[in-house]
């Protein structure tokens, strides 16, 4: 392959750290209330489904940057389908990253004012100013935020990703230690009864969405591919597919845990399912607090690609500004915060995000990409490898057309099982 005179510094755990980091963000909340719509067996197969999916993808990924010596999404689309392809390709990830910051936003909305509350010794939210998720993002946003998206440069990058990696890492042991502490589901409700109900009601509206919501580092890869030390493509590959396979494992533990502990009381965001218990648990006020700082040093990590994508669309010729690089910085964060002070679930975010730029992320941009990239001389188009790169973004053209269509559905009925906002 040609234009291999990149510098390659990253040892081989550590790409698998950075990949895992990429993958792992606050998807992980949404899939115990998963599980509680599958049940446990559908559930795991689904989970199997979507990670064997997402590690064929970044076979294509890698094979397109392989012929043609790329080492970013945006420009695999400008090299399919010229300035269209890059533009498309910069929005979805713009999209999808805006809903990434989002859902972290989110949870410090449903998660900070409980910890206020837990050091104010309450039992409940009285209600004043300081316990209201809405101001707090505001202020969260204002003071820690906004000025880290000012820096020129993330130093604390790599300090952060290993952070993140660590909460969640106790986030799951402290799920599974309350699922054994914790005596019985809050709902009495027989396992029979509930595969029974896991068959017949099998809520697709959110499920799978959540799902590939959760394993979306696509953006990721081919950085982390230039990074890497020794880079050959059989070697990245090997890279996407321990991080895959270890995120799988951290996820479905999670799900099986979480779920075990609730059942059919699951919130589409676990963590605030402990409430039920007892809103001033220490153990679960540590995780929440580490949850929090994670996602909170998380959001400029995200907002960061997002100015990148953004400044190359608008003033592609133009040096560094300060003008531009704040006043973007500042958009994206009012964006946000709108976003989600007026959005009532998490869920509603997991959903459309996974239903429109996780399936075009995972699987419409890398195989149509893949089919334009790799030339005829190699692989006419009749071949079985651009076959199944086909057959691959049609799946991913019908899951989101389907999912969309269910998600919009669920809206206009507005029977949703959900208790939190609706």
């Amino acid at each position: 392959s040609t234009a291999m005179d990149f510098e390659g510094k990253t040892s081989f755990g550590m790409s698998i750290f950075n990949l895992s980091n990429a993958i792992m963000g606050s998807g992980i909340l949404g899939l115990a209330y998963a599980m509680s719509n599958t049940g446990i067996v559908l559930f795991l197969i689904l989970l199997l489904c979507i990670a064997i999916l997402s590690a064929y993808s970044i076979h294509l990924l890698l094979r397109s940057a392989g012929v043609v010596g790329i080492r970013a999404y945006e420009q695999l689309g400008h090299r399919a389908f010229g300035q269209p392809g890059k533009v498309l390709a910069g929005s979805i990830i713009t999209m999808h990253n805006i809903g990434a910051m989002s859902s972290y936003l989110f949870i410090v909305k449903s998660e900070l004012p409980l910890v206020m509350q837990a050091f104010l010794g309450l039992k409940d939210n009285t209600g004043e100013w300081y316990l209201d998720g809405k101001y707090l993002i505001i202020i969260v946003s204002v003071i820690i935020v906004f000025p880290l998206s000012l820096m020129r440069h993330l130093g604390y990058l790599g300090y952060t990703s290993g952070f993140s990696l660590s909460c969640m890492v106790f986030f799951l042991i402290s799920v599974i230690y309350k699922k054994f502490n914790i005596p019985c589901p809050l709902e009495k409700i027989t396992i029979l009864n509930h595969l029974i109900h896991g068959l017949f009601c099998f809520q697709t509206a959110y499920t799978i969405p959540i799902l590939a919501f959760a394993f979306v580092c696509h953006p990721e890869v081919l950085p982390i591919y230039t990074e890497l030390r020794d880079a050959t493509k059989k070697r990245m590959q090997t890279v996407a597919n321990i991080s895959i396979l270890a995120m799988f494992v951290m996820y479905g533990l999670t799900a099986i845990f979480g779920y075990l502990t609730f059942f059919g009381g699951v919130d589409s965001e676990l963590l605030h399912t402990y409430i039920k218990v007892d809103p001033l648990d220490t153990l679960i006020l540590c995780v929440r607090m580490a949850v929090l700082v994670a996602v909170t040093l998380t959001v400029p990590v995200v907002l960061f690609p997002i100015r990148r994508a953004l400044l190359q669309l608008l003033f592609p010729e133009k040096p560094f500004h300060w003008a531009h690089h704040i006043s973007i910085a500042v958009c994206l964060l009012v964006i946000v915060n709108l976003l989600v002070i007026f959005v009532p679930t998490i869920r509603d975010i997991f959903g459309i995000i996974g239903a429109t730029s996780a399936p075009s992320l995972i699987f419409i941009l890398p195989g149509i990409f893949y089919i334009r990239i790799v030339p005829e001389e190699t692989e006419p188009l009749k071949s079985i490898p651009k076959i199944m790169a086909a057959c691959f973004a049609a799946l991913g053209f019908v899951f989101m057309v389907m999912s969309t269509s269910f998600i919009i559905l669920d809206w206009v009925s507005g029977e949703s099982r959900s208790g939190g906002g609706h």
